[in-house]
């Protein structure tokens, strides 16, 4: 079993010089900046998940999915009214998109932590 773990770190840390290297190339794409904050929330390393996040949310707020994932996050960490905020703008984002199916998981999560409604 322990050689399984190493093994997945292993993968993990190169998926993660891949991706900063793709970033390295590109760096205002959109796709590397969301995967880079998947790869460090898989790793537990919730600060740099967060600072990529936030970068991608700089550099292309019309990102859709970036909102409830980046909402989740906001939960974890234990901060519902960044979340709840995070979810309401992700709302606006999707509407515009006219991406519904994004819409109604944005407004769902939001409702579970949000007092308001």
């Amino acid at each position: 079993m322990e050689k399984v773990i190493k093994k997945c770190q292993f993968c993990a840390m190169n998926r993660l010089e891949l991706l900063h290297q793709l970033l390295a190339e590109q760096p205002t794409d959109a796709f590397t900046l969301f995967a880079l904050a998947k790869e460090y929330e898989k790793t537990s390393d919730l600060a740099n998940a967060l600072q990529y996040y936030s970068k991608l949310r700089e550099i292309n707020p019309n990102y859709v999915g970036l909102y409830y994932h980046l909402g989740k996050l906001q939960e974890l960490l234990d901060k519902p009214e960044a979340a709840i905020a995070t979810y309401k703008e992700g709302m606006i984002v999707a509407k515009a998109a006219k991406d519904m199916h994004a819409y109604g998981e944005l407004n769902g999560a939001r409702m579970i932590i949000d007092d308001e409604d």
